[in-house]
């Protein structure tokens, strides 16, 4: 799962330096677990909790 969370934030630096080359939209990976999965909760609530940063910004590169 590590290797996978890895390869998607990757992914989403990548995505996120070429959105921003032509003004779209940021992407951001989310992984949420599947407890947190309520009825009282909103996307917008678990996307806040359980965002998880794009590799590429981490390195400052994108």
């Amino acid at each position: 799962m590590k290797a996978k969370a890895k390869a998607a934030r990757t992914w989403v630096g990548h995505a996120n330096a070429h959105a921003k080359s032509y003004s779209g939209k940021p992407w951001r990976y989310v992984m949420i677990p599947h407890d947190a999965m309520l009825e009282n909760v909103t996307l917008a609530g678990l996307a806040a909790k359980f965002s998880q940063t794009a590799i590429l910004d981490e390195v400052g590169t994108s």
